[in-house]
């Protein structure tokens, strides 16, 4: 009677911690990547029946599923034009010019694809890469801690002096709007300038709150997938896949609640120093107007995974090194979320200081921690037992397991139907009350 009051007392336990925590990483009552995505993107061929765009757009246009469209060169919509896309669309960008599309500070794009017929922008090479073209870039008039009105005009290849001004982004509108984004795939983007700035899939620069995207996919991106230069948006259900640069980057005053979304990291892809989220609030203190103003990231149900058959062997080689690099001064939380495949899960700035001031600036919580060497360290020291001390309090609920990730998610077999859902969070939580330790 004993054995059997114990055994339901620990039940009891263990329910109320399962409800107490949400449920982990990626999440929804259905496989919300099916259809839309496509992991594999260079099988892909499209219509010939091109059109070619390029220059300034000044005026309302809609680009029509009926036919596939040529980004050619520096293409900018200006003049608070709208440039509307039906699903279905084809966009490619032209490799030879490094072509790239520009939405200027009020100009908006209204780009919703449907799960069944996302909105493509891709290269138009025969052999597609990382690089081939320069990606889309957002601009607002919302706020930066960058001095002075920003310039974007590094990231293209060349650029004509009277298009110039058609690169500036920063202002005090925090609730503008640039538009609506969803199910829409990006390829193949991040070139790189003669100056050596490699692009983004798609930059936001100083966009206003008012922007709606969510169900984004970036594949194979020589500079990051994302990057958000200040400003203030939401991002829901996005997908980065195997870019060189950074899966999602924040700098600059940037404001981010992240939620629900995926980053697949390849070790033979990424560039030294790339990792799942960077989080700065600069990169240089003197460039910037006021360091009180501070990137924050609130980022909810993330997986992060590195796509490897051998992680050991490629953390030991130095194939595969942090997954979350955070900065100075910057407020980041990350809450019911895997990070898994990685030497080092978070990576802290040196300029931190193990401090209630610095910490209280970072939120982990309800995190699985898997095949990880270690879960969180500061950058060029020895690993500090107060550090780990702290994020190995029971009261964050973070847990530390060894699973393989083919036992771990539903199905990353197929290439436009992968399932990254957990296949049982339960399994996770139990993990943490039977005494699982990191690694």
């Amino acid at each position: 009677m004993k054995n059997h009051s114990s055994i339901l007392y620990l039940l009891i336990i263990i329910s109320g911690s399962l409800n107490a925590q949400q449920e982990k990483g990626i999440i929804g009552a259905n496989n919300w990547l099916s259809s839309w995505t496509e992991f594999m993107p260079n099988k892909i061929n499209y219509d010939e029946n091109v059109k070619v765009l390029s220059g300034i757009i000044s005026e309302d246009i809609i680009l029509y599923k009926k036919h596939t469209y040529l980004l050619k060169g520096n293409v900018f919509v200006t003049n608070n034009a709208i440039l509307g896309i039906e699903p279905g669309t084809v966009i490619m960008g032209d490799s030879k010019t490094k072509a790239t599309l520009t939405i200027t500070p009020g100009a908006a794009i209204i780009a919703e694809g449907t799960s069944l017929d996302p909105i493509v922008f891709t290269s138009n090479a025969s052999r597609k890469k990382a690089g081939d073209w320069g990606g889309i870039i957002i601009l607002g008039d919302g706020y930066t801690n960058k001095l002075g009105k920003s310039h974007v005009a590094s990231l293209f290849g060349s650029i004509e002096p009277t298009n110039y001004e058609y690169t500036k982004f920063g202002g005090e509108n925090l609730k503008s709007n640039s538009g609506f984004i969803s199910y829409v795939r990006i390829e193949y983007a991040g070139a790189t300038t003669s100056k050596g700035v490699i692009s983004n899939g798609l930059l936001f620069a100083a966009v206003g709150a008012s922007t709606t995207v969510n169900h984004v996919m970036v594949s194979y991106s020589s500079g990051h997938s994302f990057g958000v230069i200040g400003g203030e948006i939401q991002m829901n259900q996005m997908v980065s896949n195997k870019p060189k640069g950074n899966d999602y980057d924040f700098r600059y005053g940037a404001v981010c609640n992240i939620n629900n979304s995926l980053a697949v990291r390849s070790p033979y892809l990424s560039l030294s120093g790339s990792r799942c989220m960077n989080v700065l609030s600069h990169t240089n203190s003197s460039k910037v107007v006021d360091t009180e103003k501070e990137t924050m990231v609130t980022a909810k149900n993330m997986t992060l995974l590195t796509d490897s058959e051998d992680i050991d062997s490629d953390v030991k080689v130095g194939l595969i090194k942090e997954s979350i690099f955070i900065g100075k001064g910057t407020n980041f939380s990350l809450e019911s979320s895997v990070v898994s495949g990685f030497n080092k899960a978070i990576l802290l700035s040196e300029n931190i200081k193990i401090n209630d001031t610095d910490l209280s600036k970072i939120q982990l919580r309800n995190i699985c921690f898997n095949i990880c060497k270690r879960a969180i360290s500061l950058n060029l020291k020895e690993d500090d037992i107060t550090l780990e001390n702290w994020h190995k309090n029971a009261s964050f609920y973070n847990d530390y397991t060894k699973t393989n990730h083919s036992e771990l998610f539903i199905d990353l077999s197929s290439n436009n139907k992968r399932d990254y859902r957990l296949k049982n969070n339960e399994t996770i939580a139990m993990n943490t009350i039977s005494g699982s330790t990191e690694n």
